[in-house]
């Protein structure tokens, strides 16, 4: 044995279950199906899961519930948790009992408890620490570190992390002669003033290898040593009912083969605390919810997911056939409907019309639609009208003008309040012309990957200004167009994802020859003639260009890197690309993404449908990047043409839509929005009288109303930038501000002109100011209450500018539904 922690060639994994058994079944589960487990060394753990499988296959775990009996006795411990610890040489069988008789057994084997062998720093020590939180970046793993002891992130240097444990200040912190008294175990378990306080207690198997590593002189580890190549749990997937629990079990492989049982070691994360809660044994308890959710392992630079599907209570589902039978044959529908039947969640019914075209206008231009078009399309009876609608408004200028805003917002082109500048007004008309004639996404991104001469021959450039340093290029177009957040990996390896400083100094090596040229007194962008290559900050070694995951290419000095660039990300195999735009366009018209936060796709933070985004990114190049092709997917699926009104059984979901999840409008529609109900205007610097709030070529306008709604600023490229959340000065602003009062009594706007209208009676006017602010007429009670209000006073604006005021301050306007 090369190691003194432990060596195991077999842990626990999947037990395979038939489709049918004839009763319920008790098991413990064990790697590839074999029956011995071989524990080696005092240091060896080993966490059983025993499973019990009902005669409809449903698995619940019992790990914690089953009593466990050792034959013959003290060969090993086991807890109530089922964890298994050695304590003397030999073979021993486990048997696990349920409280109903049902039991299982499995065969375990220890050795090497009769040698003793120095405690290994990298694979025992370091992982404590992690485990302990002592290396995180709150902690010591800080850059600064904490209070004057620094380590290395999350332990990815432990060689620095041993010098400055053994040799800095003196070699204070620990103590050979009283292994004890070291300030390093004091501390941890809170004899001493600790920060952090007490971490772990001198019971503990982590203090226990502490005090230990010191007794033995501190040693460091010598030779090859063994570096973990991956990490799996077991199970990777299962099916909870809600309030249930699931114990975990990670086991590590190391590149000599050998395998770890390092569930106690491990680090647990749920993506969403609401649906299951993990703690740090690996134990995961699911709440009373449905749904899906993920819970990340992580271990010595690795990670892994579990993923658990929490159905409705069986009482409560309704068969898949009760609600299938309006699905139509949709790639979208075909998988939500597979994971609405596996939850047993029943989908709303459709949206009417109404509601349909108020939806799909403020989705696709950032307006609602007119009165002239509510009428039309509510009176239209041919089956294909919401077809035609869709089509209808991706032809529009409205429909190039507000995905222009959209893509403009998080591609930065942005400017301090000032004079408009050129570079955004280009940019912006660039943008425009590019949604206005479908472009290919592969070929938008292309150009603008690739952009070279002056802003008037070419305006894609302008990304490169905005982003003039070569970190923010890499980042930005990572998170943009891979769905990737690469920024922990400028200075460490990223914590919850496998990429490094080699991974990232190997994007920035594309835009390395990157240079700007004074050219008639325009900044023009070329590529200079030379090798392309960065360099890795962590070991100071130069790195070619070479995507994430793939293959290094040799590039010429005389070509543009970034031309390898383009090819690589925007191939049809790459992993990352279309999957992040169809997320991306999922949440826009969603409400939602499949993956939370849209741009952070990581394998730690899976989809909540994994096959509904295989099948939209596939679409997506399968139509040759088609955009307006992909939202026609999504917007003429049922999926999303489903009501927002929750059932009594679908109101607890919120991953799986069943329903479509409001969402209220942008901070610039919003804006259009009030503008268009009270007939007045918002006039911006600048720009031509009439201009709208998601035409604006930039987000340097000056506007109280945009920044307290949300705006971005345009800093960075994430969407997170944008706020949807509401807040107090939002509520106070639209119920009392003096901007609004103004639009509401502008000269010439809606209420004075509906106090001066004499030729249609208040049922009339009123039925226009519903169809204009909500799409839809009033109902009978709306309609009485208005009617009753207005009394004898309906030639004065007032109370017109009353009712105004307040469907403008009613969630059904602020809200697309």
């Amino acid at each position: 044995m090369f190691r003194s922690f432990l060596h195991i060639n077999l842990a626990v994994v999947l037990l395979l279950v038939s489709a049918v058994a004839s009763a319920d079944e008790l098991s413990i589960d064990n790697i590839d199906g074999k029956a011995a487990t071989q524990l080696e060394g005092s240091d060896a753990r080993l966490q059983l899961i025993v499973t019990q499988t009902n005669d409809r296959g449903l698995q619940t775990d019992q790990s914690t519930a089953v009593t466990y009996v050792a034959a013959p006795e003290a060969i090993i411990a086991i807890d109530s948790d089922g964890l298994v610890t050695p304590l003397a040489n030999g073979s021993v069988t486990v048997t696990a009992t349920s409280p109903e008789g049902l039991s299982a057994q499995a065969t375990l084997t220890v050795s090497g408890m009769d040698q003793s062998k120095p405690v290994s720093f990298h694979g025992q020590v370091t992982p404590i620490f992690t485990k302990l939180g002592c290396n995180g970046g709150g902690c010591h793993g800080k850059i600064a570190g904490q209070n004057g002891f620094r380590l290395s992130l999350l332990g990815f240097d432990p060689a620095s992390d041993h010098r400055r444990l053994v040799s800095e200040s003196r070699g204070r912190r620990v103590s050979i002669a009283a292994p004890q008294r070291s300030l390093l175990l004091q501390k941890t378990v809170g004899d001493l003033p600790h920060g952090g306080g007490a971490r772990t207690d001198r019971d503990s198997y982590e203090y226990r290898v502490l005090r230990r590593w010191i007794a033995q002189g501190m040693p460091n580890d010598s030779g090859e040593i063994p570096q973990v190549t991956s990490i799996r749990v077991y199970p990777s997937v299962r099916r909870m009912l809600p309030s249930t629990q699931q114990q975990l079990a990670v086991i590590a492989t190391y590149n000599d083969g050998t395998q770890e049982d390092v569930t106690r070691a491990a680090v647990y994360e749920s993506n969403d605390s609401a649906m299951a809660e993990v703690t740090a044994t690996g134990q995961v308890a699911c709440a009373d919810a449905v749904g899906d959710v993920a819970v990340m392992a992580r271990y010595q630079g690795h990670v892994t997911v579990f993923r658990a599907e929490i159905p409705l209570a069986a009482e409560t589902q309704m068969a898949a056939t009760d609600f299938g039978k309006d699905w139509p044959v949709n790639a979208v529908d075909q998988q939500v409907h597979h994971k609405l039947a596996s939850l047993g969640i029943p989908p709303s019914p459709l949206c009417d019309d109404a509601t349909f075209l108020r939806r799909i206008t403020l989705d696709l231009t950032g307006r609602m639609p007119t009165v002239e078009e509510t009428q039309a399309f509510t009176a239209d009876s041919a089956a294909d009208k919401r077809e035609r609608a869709i089509d209808q408004l991706l032809a529009s200028d409205d429909y190039a003008s507000f995905f222009a805003r959209k893509w403009g917002v998080i591609l930065r082109n942005r400017r301090t309040p000032g004079a408009l500048q050129a570079q955004n007004m280009l940019f912006h008309h660039w943008l425009k012309e590019s949604f206005r004639t479908n472009k290919p996404y592969d070929q938008l991104v292309s150009e603008l990957l690739t952009a070279r001469g002056t802003l008037y021959s070419n305006p894609a450039v302008a990304w490169f200004s905005q982003v003039k340093d070569q970190n923010e290029r890499v980042e930005d177009i990572s998170q943009l167009f891979l769905g990737q957040r690469i920024q922990c990996a400028r200075c460490h390896h990223h914590p919850y994802e496998k990429w490094s400083q080699q991974d990232y100094a190997g994007l920035q090596a594309f835009f390395s020859t990157v240079a700007t040229d004074n050219f008639d007194g325009q900044t023009t962008f070329i590529n200079r003639i030379a090798s392309p290559s960065a360099r890795n900050p962590g070991n100071g070694q130069s790195v070619a260009p070479i995507g994430l995951d793939s293959e290094a290419k040799v590039i010429d000095q005389i070509d543009d890197p970034r031309e390898e660039l383009s090819r690589w990300m925007t191939a049809a195999d790459n992993p990352f690309f279309a999957k992040s735009l169809a997320n991306r366009y999922w949440k826009h018209f969603m409400g939602r993404g499949l993956v939370e936060p849209e741009d952070d796709m990581r394998v730690t933070n899976p989809p909540s449908n994994p096959e509904l985004l295989d099948a939209l990114a596939k679409h997506l190049i399968e139509s040759g990047y088609d955009l307006q092709s992909l939202i026609r997917l999504i917007c003429l699926s049922r999926t999303y043409n489903t009501s927002s009104q929750a059932t009594d059984i679908n109101v607890i979901d919120q991953r799986s839509y069943s329903r479509y999840y409001p969402k209220r409008m942008l901070a610039e529609t919003l804006l259009d929005s009030i503008d268009t109900v009270t007939g007045s205007t918002t006039g911006f610097a600048g720009m031509p009288a009439g201009t709208k709030a998601v035409q604006l070529p930039d987000t340097g306008f000056n506007s109280y109303f945009l920044t307290v709604f949300g705006q971005p600023d345009s800093k960075t490229a994430c969407e997170c930038e944008r706020s949807g959340e509401a807040n107090l000065a939002q509520s106070l602003h639209l119920l009392n501000s003096e901007q609004i009062q103004q639009k509401l009594a502008t000269a010439n706007g809606r209420a004075v002109r509906l106090a001066k209208d004499t030729s249609r009676g208040a049922d009339a006017k009123l039925n226009e100011l519903y169809l204009t602010a909500l799409s839809r007429k009033p109902t009978e009670r709306e309609l009485e209450t208005a009617l009753k209000y207005l009394g004898d006073q309906q030639a004065s604006p007032e109370p017109w500018q009353d009712l105004i005021w307040a469907l403008v301050n009613s969630k059904e306007f602020l809200f697309n539904h």
